[in-house]
């Protein structure tokens, strides 16, 4: 018996397992698993998530209070609730400075594009799936966010 069946790790396999926990890191995902020449490898981690209130900043727009304000208490029961299809990374603008897809307010139609979600360094634009007013954003620009985390409320 090898080594290797004792379950040993070759320095190749180590420094694919160490890329992987970086590649976790990067992206903000919190399991990946990738199967190589008969070599299959899942590498994930524990995310300790943690309820903080935050103090509003002194230059805090009205609408972004009034999106709290209105957001319900339990937002994933909410019926227009819109929930992240995929793991990874949000983004509420289509790259750095530009401005945002959507805000408080603002009116949509079935198929507009309501954030990006970078996964596994693939940028996918996330549609509305239906017509409405935006009523609240759940969500901060590059916030990790989770499968069916919800994200935004269209009433």
């Amino acid at each position: 018996m090898t080594a290797k069946d004792q379950g040993e790790t070759s320095g190749d396999e180590q420094r694919l397992i160490r890329q992987l926990a970086e590649l976790l890191n990067e992206t903000g995902l919190s399991e990946i698993e990738i199967e190589k020449s008969g070599l299959k490898v899942r590498v994930a981690r524990t995310l300790n998530v943690q309820s903080t209130v935050a103090a509003a900043p002194v230059a805090a727009s009205a609408p972004a209070a009034t999106a709290a304000a209105k957001a319900p208490s339990d937002p994933a029961k909410h019926p227009g609730v819109v929930k992240s299809p995929m793991v990874g990374t949000a983004y509420r603008s289509p790259e750095p400075g530009a401005p945002t897809f959507i805000e408080v307010g603002s009116q949509v139609a079935q198929g507009d594009t309501l954030f990006i979600i970078e996964a596994m360094k693939t940028m996918n634009q996330i549609p509305a799936p239906h017509a409405g007013k935006v009523t609240a954003i759940l969500i901060e620009n590059g916030q990790p966010v989770e499968f069916g985390e919800p994200l935004v409320i269209i009433e």
